[in-house]
């Protein structure tokens, strides 16, 4: 039987890129599916949504910290009570390059080997041509 730990590959830590960020707690080989475990299908909502005054700013703050925004559209989970580790994968530094990048399914997809201890990144934009499912 699987415990727990099997097959995780990362933690939240403090983050020295932004508030809260996701680090290697072992090598990761590139090509590797980080959240491979982290199967939710995505709800997508209008991107509009978020000029509705019905939504007070701390509605507003989760779409625009933790949803994909794909054309028109915002995935987010189901409910945002359901984040898992992967959405809190912060963008790089300006003039580093992400050591992640998304699959069309929006998997998160190691780019290089990423060492031990090592902060994961992705380039936010690089969500904007993906297919709308997961």
């Amino acid at each position: 039987m699987p415990l727990p730990h099997d097959g995780v590959l990362v933690r939240l830590g403090r983050s020295e890129i932004h508030g809260i960020g996701v680090f290697a707690i072992e090598p990761i080989r590139a090509g590797t599916n980080v959240f491979a475990a982290d199967q939710a299908e995505l709800s997508w909502v209008p991107a509009a949504l978020l000029e509705d005054p019905a939504l007070d700013e701390s509605q507003r703050a989760l779409y625009r910290d933790f949803a994909i925004r794909s054309g028109d559209l915002l995935g987010c989970p189901s409910n945002f009570n359901l984040l898992t580790v992967g959405w809190y994968v912060n963008e790089p530094r300006d003039g580093d390059d992400p050591n992640l990048v998304p699959s069309e399914r929006f998997d998160l997809i190691a780019a290089r080997d990423i060492e031990a201890g090592e902060e994961l990144t992705i380039r936010y934009s690089s969500f904007a041509n993906g297919r709308r499912s997961r």
